[in-house]
């Protein structure tokens, strides 16, 4: 389905969304049409391929409601948008609605309402959030590229210690702008280049350093499954 603008200037966006159905106890999918310009929202069922509903201005939906993960209410139901439905809307989007895995470590247990406010200062949207545990075992999993590196047991044993704090963030450039947010890794240099990093103010050094970032999309997609389908212990 075309859904670039059109000669009249039509602007429109799609998106592959699902809805859970609890009286029939299955997931139903719709492929949803966004008209930005109207406000306005089409919806086809995806399993019987037909129209489900027609256009209809939707004035509460605005473009920022849009990302992969994120959840909009059409005619009281709760859809979760799942994926792009075709390569100009994954275009426009994909980068404004870049995605990364945040984590707040034990040592800042008693400052997460600090930083969870420096997200929200810092433009980004909260996707999704869950307090966990690590056991060792799960630490090596999450920490597998630095298992070889004479600092990793400490790491291992420091992040057992307490609850860790998983967060799915949204923003343009997600996965720079926070690695911005936290500074450099070690805390001290971080007091010392960037001190209003949240290293700066809520770590210690280089390994209670408050706060993690993913470094790339790859490790976004690996870490947040990790954390959010079940690699970390329930707290």
């Amino acid at each position: 389905m075309n859904t670039k603008p059109s000669q009249l200037g039509e602007l429109k966006y799609t998106f592959e969304t699902e809805w859970y159905d609890q009286q029939a106890c299955i997931i139903r999918e719709y492929r949803l049409i966004y008209f930005p310009n109207l406000r306005a929202i089409e919806m086809f069922d995806v399993k019987n391929n037909r129209q489900f509903l027609k256009r209809q201005e939707m004035p509460d939906l605005c473009l920022d409601d849009f990302f992969i993960g994120s959840q909009v209410t059409i005619l009281s139901r709760v859809l979760k948008v799942r994926d792009y439905g075709d390569v100009h809307t994954r275009t426009r989007f994909e980068q404004d609605r870049q995605r990364t895995f945040a984590m707040i470590k034990p040592d800042a247990y008693n400052n997460i309402g600090k930083i969870i406010d420096a997200v929200f200062a810092n433009g980004f949207r909260l996707n999704k959030l869950k307090m966990s545990r690590f056991s060792p075992a799960t630490v090596d999993v999450f920490y597998r590229e630095h298992r070889e590196k004479p600092f990793f047991p400490n790491l291992q044993q420091f992040m057992v210690t307490d609850v860790s704090v998983g967060m799915e963030l949204v923003a343009q450039d997600a996965v720079s702008k926070w690695r911005q947010c936290l500074g450099p890794t070690n805390s001290e240099n971080a007091r010392a280049q960037a001190s209003g990093s949240l290293r700066a103010l809520f770590g210690t050094d280089g390994t209670r350093n408050a706060c993690h970032g993913s470094d790339s999309v790859g490790s976004f997609k690996r870490e947040s499954d990790f954390w959010f389908m079940g690699g970390a212990a329930k707290n």
